[in-house]
């Protein structure tokens, strides 16, 4: 299946008339073929979103949200064929995709569409004096960069609050899954969106992305992706003062008390360490275990976790699919080996896993838990974002908080502990932009979401996001 980018409403080959292969990681196959983009492309996208801004940017807002409301409707509508899209891409399973990626997708677009008619701004009087308005305008044309785990889940994250707010986008999907993306257009369309106010460019991130990161018209660039590139989009945005949000890596802690609810944290310490292969910047990948209930975890975690099944995609039985790619496949054996070089003992996983018939040649990846590694080594330190968790005992809440905290990411933190007093001190004290206090993936979208330190800056999700697409203006009457 060959693929085009969808410019001004229509779909477009390539300017330079180059594509890239699409592989599906399933069964390690080309697939069919995406746009490998570049200036050209991204030019004639932003022309397209430039025109189509003065209309956009001014239509009743009633008007836009049923335009956007009818598009989260045409992604339900299609929910079997994006869900099948989004595996064969992306290696996940279909009942991952047909549970969480894809209506997630369609509430995003439910979400801004609702938000955008409550949207308020403030006022300011004083008696006798004056009275201040804040408007919030769309800034114009705008950058949408997203990542390949969650594909469209993700893409929908940023879009959907850009478009709500006013403005028209020009956006990229990663070029290792593309295929929701470019359906998406085709509901957009039908969905009546004018052309122009979404416009959706294939290619690699160097080219393509670059190109919208530089573009002088675009005014902002929302990102979500490796803390590496967010840097080198900071660098080249800060200079000509684009506004910025990045979402980038995670190596988040997992902390387990011995006063734990312990059936309901072991089946959810499962599904956090290795939902989506454990390709989730939001999966805990650093398990910290209080010492008195470590060992009895350890062995329930591990008896769980073997019994996990790697299996084909489309199989309703597979608990894990194929990881995104064969450079992931070999980066994520490559820390696991890294792991056992310094000095980590696998309990269970640790190697590659046969998958026969259509997905012999395929990537898989046996879920892996090791123990035994210091916090200060690279395997605590560095986001593997693969089927991979270490395991490590705590003594007192110090100590947990201490551990917790000894990266430079700060993403998001788990807690498990019905001690009330323990839960505010913690709440506090982790340096993480989302905490959990007993669940995990647990998410109102009126939140804001993102992380400190390299995990990002800016917040994505409900006012915060609509915020950020929008630019303020202070206007003052004297009365």
């Amino acid at each position: 299946m060959t693929i085009n980018n969808y410019i001004n409403g229509q779909l477009v080959p390539p300017v330079g008339g180059r594509y890239l292969n699409n592989v599906n990681p399933a069964t390690g196959q080309i697939s069919g073929l995406i746009p490998d983009s570049g200036k050209e492309d991204v030019e004639l996208a932003v022309r397209a979103a430039q025109a189509a801004f003065p209309a956009w940017s001014v239509m009743h807002p009633e008007q836009r949200h049923d335009i956007l409301k009818a598009i989260s409707d045409g992604i339900l509508a299609r929910l079997d064929a994006l869900a099948a899209a989004e595996s064969a891409d992306s290696g996940k399973t279909v009942r991952t995709a047909t549970t969480v990626d894809i209506p997630r997708s369609a509430l995003n677009f439910k979400f801004f569409a609702t938000a955008l008619l409550h949207f308020a701004s403030e006022s300011h009087f004083v008696p006798g004096q004056s009275l201040s308005v804040t408007l919030r305008q769309p800034l114009g044309v705008v950058g949408c960069i997203s990542p390949w785990n969650l594909p469209l889940y993700l893409f929908t994250w940023k879009i959907a609050p850009a478009l709500a707010a006013g403005n028209c986008v020009v956006a990229k999907p990663s070029e290792v899954t593309p295929l929701t993306a470019f359906l998406l257009g085709e509901i957009c369309t039908a969905a009546g969106l004018p052309p122009g106010v979404l416009n959706i460019v294939h290619g690699q991130g160097p080219e393509a992305g670059a190109a919208i990161v530089q573009h002088p018209a675009i005014k902002a660039i929302s990102f979500t992706g490796s803390t590496r590139a967010g840097a080198e989009i900071a660098r080249k945005a800060a200079p000509v003062f684009k506004k910025i949000s990045l979402e980038l890596g995670g190596k988040n802690p997992n902390l387990i008390f011995a006063d734990c609810d312990y059936d309901e944290m072991l089946a959810t310490t499962v599904r956090s360490s290795f939902n989506n292969q454990g390709q989730i910047c939001l999966c805990g990948s650093r398990i910290y275990v209080e010492a008195s209930l470590y060992e009895q975890f350890k062995k329930d975690f591990v008896e769980r976790v073997r019994a996990l099944k790697v299996g084909f995609p489309t199989n309703p039985d597979s608990d894990l699919g194929a990881v995104v790619s064969k450079t992931h496949f070999d980066k994520v054996m490559g820390c696991i080996e890294l792991a056992r070089e310094e000095g980590g003992v696998v309990l269970c996983g640790g190697h590659p896993v046969s998958v026969p018939g259509e997905g012999a040649n395929g990537y898989y990846i046996a879920p892996t838990i090791i123990e035994g590694l210091p916090a200060q080594c690279r395997t605590n330190q560095e986001e593997i974002f693969g089927p991979v968790v270490t395991i490590a005992p705590f003594s007192t809440d110090d100590e947990a908080i201490s551990l917790a905290n000894s990266t430079n990411y700060g993403l998001s933190a788990t807690v498990w502990t019905n001690n009330l007093r323990r839960t505010q001190r913690l709440s506090v004290e982790l340096q993480a932009g989302i905490v959990w206090i007993n669940t995990w993936m647990l998410r109102d979208l009126r939140t804001p979401f993102g992380g400190v330190k390299d995990s990002g800056i800016g917040r994505e999700g409900g006012w915060d996001a609509l915020r950020f697409f929008t630019e303020t203006k202070n206007v003052t009457f004297r009365l």
